[in-house]
């Protein structure tokens, strides 16, 4: 079970390493239409590329929804553990019981003691299997959720900045081998992701 905790940010990062193409509303333009965005931050975009990347490795160290996620699996994670593990600890002391009393037990008694322990330590392999699993499908969607979430967000802004894509960036992931800095626009996607989750949390509260 320890997997799903030391690979949450290989998962993410697989997911955000997926190219994010948006195409402009307007690819004529020798200039990009800009909108107002109150969500965004100064970038050092001039507004006249068509091609943008996002760094995803800051995006995750920064971004708060990614932030709540992990700690929302880790706790998951660590629950079922800690469960997983109070139970084998009470099977351990059973077993250990039982084999104290064998040489009182009749041949009957201790078939059915043995047969008993056998049909436990199956339950437990299969507590442990279901935990697993339920772990793995909860990464799943936590982490497609997310990814819809900031492709959702790049499509529009890309529509709104007229580029015709939006490329990812990682050092663990390096897809793209070289990315020029005033081609970054992390900042200000980060910076109006973390509004939208935060507007999104005072709702979901309410």
């Amino acid at each position: 079970m320890n997997k799903y905790l030391t690979n949450l940010s290989k998962i993410a990062l697989g997911a955000l390493a997926i190219t994010a193409v948006a195409c402009s509303q307007n690819n004529n333009s020798a200039t990009a239409p800009v909108k107002n965005d109150s969500t965004a931050v100064n970038s050092p975009v001039t507004g006249k590329e068509k091609i943008v990347f996002v760094n995803s490795d800051s995006l995750s160290e920064k971004y708060v929804y990614f932030k709540d996620i992990k700690a929302k699996l880790e706790a998951k994670a660590k629950k079922a553990q800690n469960d997983l593990q109070a139970k084998g600890q009470a099977f351990q002391r059973e077993v250990a019981e039982a084999e104290q009393k064998l040489g009182t037990m009749s041949a009957s008694e201790r078939q059915a003691t043995e047969e008993r322990l056998a049909r436990k330590q199956q339950e437990l392999a299969q507590l442990n299997q279901n935990a697993s699993s339920s772990l793995a499908q909860d990464e799943a969607t936590e982490f497609n959720t997310m990814y819809n979430t900031i492709t959702d967000y790049l499509k529009k802004h890309a529509e709104e900045k007229g580029y015709q894509f939006v490329l990812t960036y990682s050092k663990t992931n390096p897809a793209v081998i070289y990315a020029d800095p005033k081609l970054d626009v992390t900042k200000e996607v980060v910076a109006a992701l973390n509004k939208e989750y935060a507007a999104k949390k005072g709702t979901d509260k309410k």
